[in-house]
């Protein structure tokens, strides 16, 4: 019996190939075309070759085909005189003369699609790896490939993965950040807001101040007064001295002292009211959910915004319904809805300015509606609202985030949010969130 002599090795094109389908290569020691089927047989029998389905026939470097484990079983061994009949007879003639061949620089995606598309099932044959001048440099097995393509897979998701977490830190930093730009266009405002109880805190502390030591000297020439009755002194310096102080103090200035010190505590309360505001509106763990009164966080929102209302003259008219408690992310929809009362405000360019809230409860969800009289917005771009960086105010005046947060914060509660306009007349918008409620995803 006559073997075919090894295969010359791997051009230096093919050895310093850096594919992945090259790091897959078997180097196999084809067949010739002058090799009986019965050598054919002998050569699958070697452990060498124990993972082969198939062998490539192979004369001068040009494949003329394969022969596979699966024809020599149905077509010698199991068949009566099988070997008899085909054992001396040449492997070409029961070949298969269109292997699947591949270039040794494939990827392993490419690989796999036309190993996909080519190989038929039951997966009968290996493939047939080519040099980059079209001659034959070694063998690959379907199996190692689908086991390359199961690992690239698995970087993919992992790859993924840390895809979707950067890109949730991102969304994180996003609304933080369009957060911060809420709060920039409002920081005027909130200043004067806390400006004013400060300045008639200030003023009645000051008073205060200033009555304290009339009423310290009266009260210390009353209680001489009274020491020297008691122990039967001379009164006479002690009632003088009590007249001396009495001009200067009033005893009624008690009560003008007390009204002063309640201004002052209840502007202190408007002031704490605001930091709360502010902080409840900026807390980071904005995805933290709490049972909550839906009126409440707009009636906070409108505290915050109230200088940017004030200032453009607008009237607000809240028309609450009935609603049950609400479980949320308090600091997300109160972003949504400062969001939407600024934008409502900014929409209003006339001195008749007026933003209608209306909540009520329908079919199992909290409506919140805001409605302004303002200039609408246009037909062509009422589509655009809810897109990523879309914008019409001026550059430099909006990032063209507020509207998309919304709606993304929305749609993590599980609710719908969705706006009509009439251009002139003015826009509305409505928030629509289950009562059930939603573990909010967005910004977590």
């Amino acid at each position: 019996m006559t073997l075919p002599s090894p295969i010359a090795g791997p051009g230096a094109e093919e050895r310093s190939s850096d594919s992945a389908l090259a790091a897959l290569l078997v180097r196999v020691t084809p067949l010739t075309p002058r090799c009986s089927v019965s050598e054919a047989g002998e050569r699958f029998l070697d452990p060498a070759n124990a993972a082969l389905l198939s062998l490539p026939v192979v004369e001068a470097g040009r494949v003329l085909g394969c022969i596979t484990r699966h024809e020599l079983m149905l077509r010698v061994y199991m068949q009566p005189y099988g070997r008899e009949l085909h054992g001396r007879r040449s492997v070409t003639t029961l070949m298969d003369t269109q292997p699947l061949r591949l270039p040794i620089d494939s990827s392993i995606e490419a690989a796999g699609q036309l190993i996909g598309q080519q190989l038929r099932r039951p997966i009968t044959e290996d493939f047939v790896v080519l040099g980059t001048d079209g001659r034959y440099v070694g063998m690959g097995i379907v199996l190692d490939v689908l086991r390359a393509l199961e690992v690239k897979v698995g970087q993919h998701s992992q790859e993924l993965e840390a895809a979707y977490q950067r890109l949730k830190a991102s969304q994180h930093r996003l609304v933080q950040s369009e957060k911060l730009a809420a709060l920039g266009q409002l920081v005027a405002g909130l200043a004067h807001e806390i400006n004013t109880p400060l300045g008639y805190v200030q003023n009645n502390l000051e008073m205060t101040r200033d009555l304290l030591p009339a009423a310290a000297e009266y009260v210390g020439a009353a209680s001489s007064l009274r020491a020297a009755v008691v122990t039967d002194e001379t009164t006479q310096q002690q009632v003088l001295r009590l007249d001396e102080a009495s001009p200067e103090f009033d005893p009624s200035l008690f009560g003008e002292l007390s009204g002063l010190l309640d201004d002052a505590l209840h502007g202190v309360a408007q002031i704490a009211d605001l930091v709360a505001n502010l902080k409840d509106f900026s807390r980071v763990d904005a995805a933290h959910a709490d049972a909550v009164d839906l009126h409440g966080l707009i009636d906070a929102a409108l505290r915050i915004g109230g200088h940017l209302l004030r200032k453009r003259n607008i009237q607000v008219q809240c028309r609450y319904g009935e609603l049950p408690a609400l479980r949320c992310a308090p600091a997300q929809i109160n972003q949504v809805l400062l969001n939407l009362i600024s934008n409502a405000a900014q929409a209003i360019d006339h001195d008749h300015g007026c933003i209608v809230i209306r909540t009520q409860v329908l079919g199992g969800y909290a409506l919140v509606g805001v409605q302004d009289n303002g200039r609408g917005i246009p037909a062509d771009v009422l589509p655009r609202i809810f897109e990523p960086f879309f914008t019409t105010k001026p550059v430099g005046q909006g990032t063209g985030l507020g509207l998309s947060i919304c709606q993304q914060i929305v749609q993590a509660h599980g609710g719908r949010i969705a706006a009509t306009s009439t251009p002139t007349s003015g826009t509305r918008f409505v928030i629509a969130l289950p009562l059930a409620g939603a573990t909010p995803q967005v910004a977590s």
